[in-house]
């Protein structure tokens, strides 16, 4: 019933005003779906690619001709008329999941764009290589991250 007090409830604040240290996270973690789009994209694409080596392999073979295939962890004997469509279907759906992927990493960058200047996050420069690296005092906090973001004060 704080609602109708005329107060903010504590979860309309939170939504709009985030901590330097959420904002860090939340930042961190598009960062790391975007990592993992990447990570699968290159599965598939390595995936693809052997699908194409196996057609191409099975293309000039003689279509009653046996041949194995790996299905679910078990090798199972067919023929070359068997496998060469389900291999070839396969090689579609996967080139299908490419372009999704593409999609979805595009959307993503776009997304941790716009969180960027939705927060003013800037990244730090490293220091140059001929400056002598100082030691660091023991009274100094030390960053935690490489992501600066500027608060409104």
């Amino acid at each position: 019933m704080a609602s109708e007090s005329g107060k903010p409830t504590k979860s309309n604040d939170k939504s709009k005003k985030l901590t330097q240290e959420q904002i860090i996270g939340t930042f961190n973690k598009l960062r790391q779906d975007q990592k993992n789009y990447v990570t699968k994209l290159t599965e598939v694409e390595q995936d693809l690619n052997e699908h194409s080596l196996v057609v191409d392999a099975l293309k000039g073979v003689d279509p009653e001709r046996v041949c194995y295939r790996m299905i679910g962890g078990v090798l199972v004997q067919r023929t070359v008329k068997e496998v060469l469509p389900a291999v070839a279907h396969n090689k579609e759906q996967l080139t299908k999941i490419l372009e999704t992927l593409n999609k979805q990493i595009e959307e993503k960058g776009k997304e941790i764009n716009d969180f960027k200047e939705k927060h003013n996050i800037q990244f730090r420069k490293e220091p140059p290589i001929m400056a002598a690296p100082e030691a660091p005092s023991k009274d100094e906090p030390q960053p935690s991250s490489s992501v600066l973001v500027k608060t409104e004060s």
